[in-house]
């Protein structure tokens, strides 16, 4: 397929140049022989003025312009243009003198030949010239723009498949994390054979159908965000029993704000993962409110400066995920005290965010 196109191509390219110089031929007949009545003359010195216009003409085109012009090499390009320019003067010259003889024959009484004097001549091959050499060049303008626009399109394709592929990688570094906890919590229950186990059970059912069937998606409503954070925090509860305090305020001002899935929860694992029991308690405080276009998350736990808070796989991840989900729209802030350890995120421009996301 590729070779017979390529056929074609080629084919209609010769047709397209010989059409071309059918028109000029024209040209130069109606150009020489504006005013005379001597057709048969005047057809017969244009077929003359042809093979110079064509010889020079492709030679600037094939040859001067793509091996010096194009690879900036000016100063040759201006020397090998004089020398191509005397050159040429000396076969147009050469091309009229014959065609002036072979052509006296078609000569008629009282009539003029020719209405144009030798250097209208010369002028009218060099003014073909530069149609043509025009023409070349803004043929190879546009398929410079094609061609770079291909590349630009394939590297944006290939830097697109890329980030996808980094967000599915990060994502699935979060779910063997998240379920780790979860099921380890679960296990605990089940070999004390607790009343509670059943409806971590059910907790942990609805989180698998989130992770299932929401986190392929690009965006989803804050609420549904909330309600998995709020059962991931339930099963925290019955695993810490009475050792743990946990406070949660949203405010979620338009109730079809969205965001990106999984987002938050990471923050609420490393609360847990890195917080310390201070005085009987593990206190985490949570604050989730949006106001306009701009979500405000923060989380607050009591931990000990001698652990280790380097945040885990988990943090560094949701770091690399808003880098490529809200770039130059997030904030990071990170604040921490002899016991208390309080992480901010900022997301501006949500709606509009959200909107890109969707489209």
């Amino acid at each position: 397929m590729n070779s017979k196109n390529s056929i074609l191509k080629y084919f209609l390219t010769i047709v397209g140049h010989i059409m071309f110089w059918v028109v000029i031929y024209y040209f130069y007949a109606y150009f020489l022989g504006y005013g005379s009545s001597n057709i048969k003359y005047v057809n017969l010195f244009s077929g003359f003025l042809l093979p110079p216009t064509i010889l020079v003409s492709y030679f600037l085109i094939y040859y001067l312009i793509p091996n010096y012009l194009l690879t900036k090499k000016y100063l040759h390009f201006i020397l090998y243009s004089f020398y191509t320019f005397v050159f040429s003067v000396f076969i147009i010259l050469l091309s009229i003198l014959y065609g002036l003889i072979y052509s006296e024959g078609y000569k008629e009484l009282d009539t003029v030949p020719l209405t144009k004097t030798l250097p209208f001549i010369i002028l009218g091959v060099y003014f073909v010239v530069l149609i043509m050499v025009s023409l070349s060049l803004v043929m190879h303008n546009y398929k410079s723009i094609v061609k770079n626009e291909s590349l630009n399109s394939k590297i944006l394709n290939t830097q697109l498949e890329l980030k996808e592929q980094e967000l599915k990688f990060l994502k699935m570094q979060i779910h063997p994390h998240f379920l780790f906890n979860s099921l380890n919590t679960i296990y605990g229950f089940a070999l004390k054979k607790a009343d509670e186990a059943p409806e971590m059970i059910l907790k942990l059912s609805n989180l698998l159908d989130y992770i299932l069937y929401q986190i392929e998606k690009p965006s989803v409503l804050l609420q549904d965000e909330v309600n998995h954070l709020l059962d991931y925090v339930s099963l925290e509860k019955m695993r810490f029993h009475d050792t743990l305090e946990v406070e949660i305020e949203t405010d979620i001002e338009n109730e079809n704000t969205q965001i990106a899935p999984m987002l938050l929860i990471p923050f609420v694992e490393n609360a847990f993962k890195h917080g310390a029991i201070i005085k009987g308690k593990l206190n985490v405080n949570i604050l989730l409110k949006t106001k306009e276009n701009e979500l405000f998350f923060e989380i607050e736990n009591t931990f000990l400066e001698d652990n280790n808070t380097d945040g885990g796989i988990g943090l560094e991840n949701i770091e690399k995920r808003l880098k490529m989900l809200y770039p130059n729209a997030h904030r990071i802030i990170i604040d921490q005290s002899k016991n208390k350890f309080k992480v901010q995120l900022i997301i501006s421009n949500l709606k509009g965010l959200n909107n890109e996301q969707n489209m």
